[in-house]
């Protein structure tokens, strides 16, 4: 069982950590990590080009957005699981993979998730996100995985599609409700932090950007015929709410930075 992890990235210099946080993972299996460059213009370029040995496949095009660069992404892995790293995120730690690699293979799951921690520009964590077991109820209090920790076996890809990029912010979201409600497929919980990201977020950026972003969670529901519609798209910014006032675990608040051997 061999891992693909794909990066969407235009202008982020920052993808150079996630580039050493893919490469520093010790695995007993291989690692392929695909970076879909939507023609980015300032020093990402450099700093790409100057990744190139460890980078295993590169596509440069303009894109429809990040979800359509995911999808190219998708579409040019090999790996039988995926993951979705963006350039301005990086795993905790170089055993998160394996980890990953070990639950799916215990479990027979098809997918997997873990926790997750925002980081401010000096490292520090701010937010803790800590998923919890998986419980289909849950869906309708408003509760999700964080997608840079939610793995996926790629055969479901090609069974259920992949990111509906009509979407601009809630494609995330749509995907994992689709998988995990809609076709009931099966999860495994990795109960540790796998995922440390750049506070922000597209959804966070504005009012107007988390009034589109309940919109586009309604119509997903509404797409899928699901009855939580008129609930979970308004609960999930109060489910939100503990993330700021949780104390992450204390190897979560240490700083593993990966540098370039």
């Amino acid at each position: 069982m061999d891992f693909s992890i794909v990066t969407p990235v235009y202008n982020d210099p920052r993808i150079r950590s996630t580039i050493d946080s893919v490469r520093a993972q010790r695995t007993d299996f291989d690692v392929e990590h695909v970076v879909v460059d939507g023609q980015s213009t300032d020093e990402t370029v450099g700093i790409i080009e100057r990744s190139r040995d460890e980078i295993d496949t590169l596509v440069r095009q303009d894109d429809d957005g990040v979800y359509d660069a995911m999808n190219t992404g998708i579409e040019a892995a090999t790996g039988d699981v995926v993951g979705i790293l963006n350039a301005d995120d990086r795993y905790q730690d170089a055993a998160v993979l394996q980890d990953i690699h070990d639950r799916l293979r215990e479990t027979g799951a098809e997918t997997a998730y873990g926790d997750l921690v925002y980081v401010d520009d000096s490292d520090d964590v701010v937010r803790y996100w800590e998923s919890g077991q998986f419980r289909p109820y849950k869906f309708y209090l408003g509760w999700l995985p964080p997608h840079p920790t939610f793995f996926v076996r790629r055969s479901l890809y090609e069974r259920y599609g992949t990111f509906d990029k009509s979407l601009h912010i809630a494609g995330d979201y749509e995907l994992m409700l689709r998988l995990l409600r809609k076709h009931d497929v099966s999860t495994a919980y990795v109960d540790r932090v796998l995922v440390r990201m750049a506070n922000g977020g597209q959804s966070n950026e504005s009012v107007g950007n988390m009034l589109l972003a309940v919109r586009e969670m309604y119509d997903s529901w509404r797409k899928h015929r699901l009855a939580g519609r008129y609930v979970a798209p308004f609960l999930h910014p109060v489910e939100k709410l503990p993330q700021f006032v949780r104390d992450p675990p204390g190897d979560a608040v240490e700083t593993q930075l990966f540098t370039r051997s």
